[in-house]
């Protein structure tokens, strides 16, 4: 398994060894989660969950289509 070092000020350690003891995980498995969740290329469920929620747009000749006649216009004098 590869490991990294990682240089980080006293602030960011607190807070993150800090976060992984209330995740009740490792500081290492903790790290990892955050690279893998932010590496992750896949949409999220509630994001896919969408899919087909909304109609099709309407294309342009059916936004376009008139099917009203025109008034008669006034000649221009």
């Amino acid at each position: 398994m590869p490991q990294v070092t990682l240089y980080l000020d006293d602030e960011t350690d607190r807070r993150g060894r800090a976060a992984a003891a209330a995740a009740g995980m490792s500081y290492s498995k903790w790290l990892g989660g955050l690279v893998r969740a932010s590496t992750d290329s896949s949409w999220p469920e509630a994001v896919r969950a969408l899919a087909g929620a909304v109609r099709d747009f309407p294309l342009a000749d059916e936004l376009y289509r008139v099917d009203a006649k025109d008034v008669p216009r006034e000649p221009i004098e």
